[in-house]
C-alpha cells in the first residue's frame, strides 16, 4: 500500500527543520553535561543517540535544498534521490553508534560506577520534553521523505530512550543498583540497532535500483499483457527513481496485425501503469511480433549480464 503524502510547504519546512536542529543541540550539550557530572553511561549513551538526531536533521536540511535542483545534462533524473543517500548515511552512523554504546555498556557491567541518579532523572526529563517538541515538528514531513521519516523515527526512539533512562535512575534513587545504569544502556543501544537496521533495508534497496517492495512486479507485467494488442513483455527493468516515483523500461510485442495501432497501445500501456501501479516514468520500445528481438528474458537482459563478466 503506497503511502499519501500531504507536502509541507518547503520553507516552512526548512524552518521546522533548522528549529529542530537548533533544540536538538543544545539538548546534546545539557546531556553530556548532566552525564559526566552524574556518572551517567545511560544518558551520555541518550545524548549520543540525540546528536546523532542533530545530525541526520542537518544533512536532511542539505538533502532537502539540493533534492529540489531541477533536471540538467549531468543528473537526468533530477537529485531527489540525495535524500536516499543522506538516510543511507543516517542510518550508518546509528548502527556504529549503536554497536559502540553495546561495547561500552559491557564495560561497565565489568566494573560498574556510581551514578548520581537525581541529575539523570531531571536532564532525561528535559530530554524527553525536546524530543516531544522534534517529533512534532518533523512529525508532517515524515510522511513525504524517508530522509526526515528517520530523523522523526530517531527522535521517538529518543523519547523512548529519555523514558528509559528516568525509570533508571529512579531505580537508582532509591535502591542504588548501579547495574542499572548499563542495562539501560543495553535497552537504548538495542533499540537504536533494531530501528537501524529496519529501516535501512528500503533504502538499501531503492539504491540498488530493486522494483518498489509494495508493488508486485508479476502483476505489473501481468497487466501490461493483458492490455489489448499487447502479444508479450520482456527485458523488463521496473525500479524506483526516488522514494516516490517508480520506473519501467520494457520491450512490448505488439501483435500481428496491429503494428498500425502501436502508438495507441503504447499510450494505453503508459496511462493503464501510471493509474494502477502509479509508475510515473515509462520508456517503451515496441516490436512487431513477427520480428521480436531474440534471446527474450522476462526481467533484465543480455546487458545486465555482460557488465559482470
Amino acid at each position: 500500500m503506497r503511502r499519501h503524502h500531504h507536502p509541507v510547504d518547503p520553507k516552512a519546512g526548512d524552518m521546522r527543520v533548522l528549529i529542530a536542529i537548533a533544540v536538538n543541540l543544545g539538548l546534546t550539550i545539557v546531556q553530556v553535561i548532566g552525564g559526566v557530572l552524574s556518572g551517567s553511561l545511560a544518558l551520555i549513551a541518550d545524548a549520543l543517540h540525540n546528536f546523532s538526531d542533530a545530525i541526520s536533521l542537518i544533512i536532511a536540511f542539505g538533502a532537502r535544498k539540493i533534492a529540489r535542483r531541477p533536471s540538467d545534462a549531468t543528473m537526468t533524473f533530477g537529485y531527489g534521490r540525495i535524500e536516499v543517500v543522506a538516510a543511507l548515511v543516517n542510518y550508518t552512523t546509528l548502527i556504529i553508534i549503536g554497536l559502540y554504546l553495546l561495547y561500552e555498556a559491557v564495560l561497565r557491567f565489568m566494573d560498574p560506577q556510581p551514578v548520581a541518579g537525581w541529575i539523570i532523572v531531571v536532564v532525561a526529563a528535559v530530554a524527553l520534553a525536546v524530543d516531544a517538541i522534534t517529533a512534532l515538528l518533523t512529525y508532517e514531513m515524515s510522511k513525504d521523505s524517508v530522509n526526515i521519516r528517520a530523523a522523526f523515527l530517531h527522535n521517538v526512539a529518543d523519547a523512548l530512550s529519555s523514558i528509559a533512562v528516568i525509570v533508571g535512575g529512579t531505580i537508582i534513587l532509591l535502591y542504588d543498583w548501579r547495574l542499572v545504569d548499563p542495562i539501560v544502556t543495553l535497552l537504548i543501544a538495542g533499540y537504536i540497532l533494531w530501528q537501524s537496521f529496519r529501516e535501512i533495508g528500503p533504502v538499501i534497496r531503492i539504491l540498488m535500483l530493486g522494483s518498489p517492495p509494495d508493488i508486485e512486479t508479476s502483476a505489473v507485467l501481468a497487466f501490461v499483457r493483458g492490455v489489448p494488442g499487447v502479444a508479450d513483455i520482456h527485458h523488463a527493468h521496473f525500479w524506483q527513481i526516488d522514494e516516490h516515483r517508480a520506473a519501467l523500461d520494457a520491450h512490448v510485442v505488439i501483435e500481428s496485425g496491429k503494428w498500425d495501432q502501436a502508438d495507441a497501445i503504447k499510450a494505453l500501456v503508459r496511462d493503464g501503469v501510471m493509474s494502477a501501479f502509479k509508475i510515473s516514468h515509462t520508456t517503451l520500445e515496441l516490436e512487431c511480433a513477427k520480428h521480436g528481438c531474440g534471446n527474450q528474458t522476462e526481467v533484465g537482459g543480455p546487458a545486465d549480464f555482460e557488465t559482470v563478466r
